[in-house]
């Protein structure tokens, strides 16, 4: 008897579980959105107009079997899952999926707008004169580059409370690379320095103001843009999913991915509480695991495959030709490498997985 299993979210992790069972049960993959977002690209769409549309890609080409529900789960149990249409879905598997939020442009929560939202903040960027970043974290950073490898001699300010880029994680070698290169780009980088208030206008959005540091610094600036936090949204869980949730909202997974105390429920990506940087390669990997694990509890072979939580890389870029990557076995590679790496920004894998079939096509 072929199972159902019903995949809550279309981001990374998502696409890969239920395009990876799609041959072997009944696979429902349920997200509101029109499109996948290559949220990745997304900073490299906010200058570069060729990148606006490439970053949004249709779900049609998904899967061969199963089916995809542009609907949102309102209530998630063990055994169904309740749609905000009113339908319910019944299922032996359930994988959640459902990602993070964050501020744009680095998350782009809706498709239908996405490329006006992207055309309009690169408007805006052109005519401003100075921009200010908040935040020295990966996102922060690499909208900085994008801004002055776009614009050069536009004026860029980074903002943070912490003393060291990135919260000072990555090696000295690496932090000193990205240092260099913004320096050459003209960003300046004030950290270890908190606002006292938060600017006055719509982020995005052009108009002169002014802001204070606790130090009493005072910067004017006609443009801002949020490069910190996120969140994820767990509440459609019933209290026997709940259970696993921690005080961030993600959930405790077991070292095979099921939810905390579930056999036939199983978390993917950012939702999960897993110790290890939120990223889209990780949440692939995931995807892996969680399919390899559903599908030989379907075929009443193998045994479960556990995760190794990642360790800490990344690949930076700053701009189209600046940037710098690091990974524990390759050490810290700079520019030329980290341009080459997100030369593509992995787009054709994903065009791939979704079935478009001009993997660069705009």
């Amino acid at each position: 008897m072929t199972q159902n299993v019903v995949v809550i979210g279309g981001g990374y992790g998502g696409i890969a579980v239920a395009k990876a069972l799609d041959d072997i049960a009944r696979v429902t993959l349920v997200e509101p959105r029109e499109a996948f977002v290559h949220n990745v690209a997304a900073l490299r769409a906010v200058v570069d107009p060729a990148w606006q549309e490439k970053i949004f890609i249709p779900y049609g080409g998904l899967l061969a079997h199963g089916s995809i529900r542009r609907d949102r789960a309102t209530l998630v149990s063990a055994t169904s899952v309740e749609l905000a249409s009113g339908d319910r879905l019944p299922a032996d598997y359930v994988v959640l999926a459902t990602g993070s939020s964050g501020p744009f442009p680095a998350k782009i929560e809706d498709p239908s707008r996405g490329g006006a939202d992207l055309a309009r903040l690169r408007d805006n960027l052109l005519r401003a004169s100075h921009v200010l970043l908040l935040g020295a974290g990966a996102v922060g950073l690499e909208m900085a580059g994008e801004i002055t490898s776009a614009w050069p001699g536009k004026t860029v300010t980074v903002v943070d409370p912490g003393s060291d880029l990135l919260a000072g994680r990555f090696p000295a070698e690496f932090r000193g690379i990205l240092r260099d290169q913004l320096s050459a780009l003209g960003v300046h980088l004030k950290l270890g320095s908190r606002l006292r208030t938060q600017p006055e206008p719509e982020a995005g959005s052009v108009r002169p103001f002014t802001v204070t540091t606790d130090e009493g610094e005072v910067i004017a600036a006609d443009l801002w843009l949020p490069c910190f936090g996120g969140s994820v949204d767990t509440g459609y869980l019933d209290p026997a999913l709940a259970a696993a949730r921690q005080p961030d909202g993600r959930l405790a997974v077991t070292p095979q991915l099921n939810v905390f105390g579930q056999d036939r429920v199983y978390a993917v990506g950012d939702v999960t509480a897993v110790p290890e940087m939120k990223m889209a390669r990780n949440a692939g990997q995931h995807a892996e695991v969680v399919a390899a694990n559903v599908r030989a509890r379907i075929l009443g072979q193998g045994d479960p495959v556990a995760y190794e939580p990642a360790a800490d890389a990344i690949v930076l870029p700053l701009g189209p030709a600046g940037g710098a990557s690091y990974e524990a076995s390759v050490g810290v590679l700079g520019a030329a490498d980290t341009a080459r790496f997100k030369s593509t920004f992995y787009l054709e894998r994903y065009r791939e997985m979704l079935g478009t079939a001009d993997s660069l096509a705009g």
